[in-house]
């Protein structure tokens, strides 16, 4: 089989079990947008799924994305659109205006100071960035990135006067060993909250291969999926 049968055929599988999943929430599909996350895959593969349709792909580390994102023009067929790209892992501030440069969105904001550098990149670069906000539900590990649920208003209003940066919502990531579909409700629950006072901020970012049918039956928007389209990783770089 070859590499785009494989990923069209796995898409297929996806996109079933989405609908599925929507169908079951009483939901249209249409409300529901699946990023496929292409970290540690080629640029060929990210050509392979603009042309089977995917609008949007993620990835999560720099200079990875940036220079996959700059292969890919060379290698789209004619007629076909790049994918948006999602930065979706943890950014460290002094990256921040790099990634700027070539993100469309930036889901993994979860402090002042990375907001403010990413406004600073996109303002040098003449480009608007829409941002998320990462919200951590699990405070008892350290090591996770996002900021607390108490914390989001403030950040959100910060971000919101921001130039060049659009708050488009929030994304979490849920903590291993627990229900995901509660963690998954009350980010829905706090994007309400956010959206009463930003409107334009109605995205919800949860769910992954493991775990996108809670997600969804959760009221997330967006769906950052990997394995289950890409295929194992044999390594992790």
């Amino acid at each position: 089989m070859s590499r785009h049968d494989e990923l069209a055929a796995n898409l297929a599988e996806v996109r079933e079990r989405v609908h599925a999943a929507c169908a079951a929430a009483g939901r249209a599909p249409e409300e529901v947008t699946t990023i496929v996350v292409t970290k540690t895959y080629p640029a060929s593969d990210v050509a392979l799924l603009a042309e089977l349709g995917v609008t949007d792909v993620g990835e999560n580390r720099h200079p990875e994305a940036g220079d996959k994102r700059a292969e890919l023009d060379d290698l789209l067929a004619d007629g076909v659109t790049a994918p948006r790209l999602h930065f979706v892992g943890g950014l460290q501030t002094n990256k921040a205006g790099a990634v700027a440069r070539y993100a469309d969105v930036v889901q993994s904001v979860d402090r002042a100071k990375l907001a403010r550098s990413l406004s600073r990149g996109a303002e040098a670069a003449e480009r608007d960035l829409e941002v998320l906000l990462q919200v951590d539900f699990d405070l008892a590990d350290p090591g996770r990135s996002g900021t607390a649920p108490a914390d989001v208003a403030a950040l959100a209003g910060l971000v919101a006067e921001l130039p060049r940066l659009s708050l488009r919502g929030l994304m979490t990531v849920a903590p291993l060993g627990v229900p995901p579909r509660p963690v998954f409700e009350q980010l829905r629950e706090l994007g309400d909250t956010v959206r009463a006072t930003h409107p334009g901020a109605d995205v919800v970012s949860a769910g992954m291969s493991g775990d996108f049918e809670d997600a969804v039956a959760a009221g997330a928007t967006h769906l950052r999926i990997g394995r289950a389209v890409l295929g194992e990783r044999a390594t992790l770089r």
